[in-house]
């Protein structure tokens, strides 16, 4: 039944559809036409300006929710756009009031969120960087947008500009001893986890290994936060064989981000908020399961990972692409250790994987770090390459592809031949679909 659902996806999903823009005018008349609540909703938070910040922030919270359900429950471009401008005028309103500082930063991460989820990476990185430039925010706005900005900056390949981002916020938050004691120290587990997942994408093992420790201690208290700070701790114990660790980490993730899903904290943006956690973590047991040859849990965890990203994405956003290269790896493992055939299924993932990702053709030039999700393409396609080469007819097709994969692969700690073959649990390849990279 699942393998059935599944090809019937990559059937569905291959159908093209062709989208219109409204002119500017038309998009701003849609707004001014909004429901009498979010026009209430509006006055109310206009008129926190010079009033108490508290009060502030929980009616941004309120016009947050508002904006990232009105983009969500259209998924169109028009329902995104309209969903900006309404936070963009609440931006434009708050500009200049000292006391609603932490008010403007969530409604910049929550812009940097919907910018990110349409395909505007520069641009949220660009809303997460203006986060930075308010002097009197509070550290968990400024390290949401921190961690955020190192998450998009990994996801586009600039590991050493994340390595530095990291490392700054890490040192702030040493030497910080502003504010609540529980919640720094949730803050620096976070800047800890994250500076452990940038020294991991480097290859830097030992480093990693010095900030992870033994995976356990830094998340016991907040559940509402320990989903990137246990994800992390989670997949640097897959990627180096500590797989029944790995296990309860991803478990953990994933029972407390089910229980407060809906809660969707402020406090995150982009790449690392609470769905894109929860997927994460479904995706990477899912991954764990497939290494440890448990197919059929595999398959079913993989195929909910795919059912969240085209939930909260669309079917035709990149990210289902991730997660359908990550079936395809399966099917591949699978078919290896049992001696069965699955090609028609890898072939018809892969080839939708590729498409979804925007994969360049094989002539182009875009072999160097200017290609998004340049990791998991690279896997993607020297997958596909594999089953062309066994097929007489294709397999010239298939030893350019591999050529192809093989110089766009970044990972500095596996070949690419090594992460396909999966042949030791110390370099299994552990895809985050938060950041789009192969760790």
């Amino acid at each position: 039944m699942v393998q059935a659902m599944l090809q019937n996806v990559v059937r569905a999903a291959s159908r093209a559809t062709t989208k219109t823009k409204k002119p500017k005018s038309a998009v701003l008349a849609a707004i001014s036409c909004r429901s009498n609540d979010m026009a209430a909703l509006e006055a109310k938070f206009y008129g926190t300006i010079g009033v108490d910040e508290p009060h502030s922030k929980l009616v941004a919270h309120q016009m947050i929710q508002y904006a990232l359900g009105h983009a969500r429950s259209h998924k169109s471009g028009d329902s995104y756009t309209e969903s900006l401008m309404v936070l963009e005028q609440g931006i434009s309103n708050l500009r200049g009031s000292d006391s609603t500082e932490d008010a403007l930063g969530m409604l910049m991460l929550a812009m940097s969120t919907l910018l990110y989820e349409r395909g505007g990476l520069q641009d949220s990185i660009e809303k997460l960087q203006m986060v930075h430039d308010l002097g009197s925010a509070s550290l968990d706005v400024k390290v949401a947008a921190w961690e955020a900005l190192i998450g998009l900056k990994l996801e586009a390949g600039q590991d050493v500009s994340s390595l530095v981002l990291a490392n700054d916020c890490f040192q702030l938050l040493n030497s910080s001893s502003v504010g609540n004691a529980s919640v720094l120290g949730v803050l620096k587990s976070r800047a800890k986890a994250t500076k452990g997942l940038t020294h991991l994408i480097l290859g830097e093992l030992k480093s990693a290994e010095a900030l992870f420790g033994s995976g356990e201690g830094d998340f016991e208290d907040g559940t509402d936060q320990i989903g990137n700070i246990a994800l992390s701790h989670g997949e640097f114990s897959h990627a180096t064989g500590k797989f029944s660790l790995a296990k309860d980490l991803y478990e953990k993730v994933i029972l407390a981000k089910t229980e407060n899903v809906s809660d969707n904290s402020c406090l995150a943006s982009s790449n690392m908020i609470s769905e894109e956690v929860l997927l994460g973590a479904t995706c990477a047991l899912g991954q764990l399961l497939s290494h440890s040859g448990k197919f059929d849990e595999a398959e079913e965890l993989l195929t909910k990972a795919l059912t969240q990203a085209e939930s909260h994405f669309g079917s035709s956003h990149p990210k289902v692409g991730v997660i359908l290269t990550c079936i395809a790896l399966m099917y591949k493992h699978k078919s290896k250790l049992e001696a069965s055939s699955a090609i028609l299924i890898q072939e018809g993932l892969y080839r939708r994987a590729l498409d979804l990702l925007k994969a360049p053709p094989l002539d182009s030039q875009d072999s160097d770090n200017q290609l998004g999700k340049q990791d998991v393409i690279a896997l993607a396609r020297g997958g596909y390459a594999e089953i062309l080469c066994i097929q007489q007819r294709r397999k010239g097709e298939g030893e350019r592809m591999r050529k192809w994969a093989e110089a766009i692969w970044r990972n500095r700690r596996m070949s690419l031949a090594e992460a396909l073959e999966i042949s030791q649990p110390f370099k299994s390849p552990v895809v985050d679909s938060r950041i789009c990279r192969v760790l």
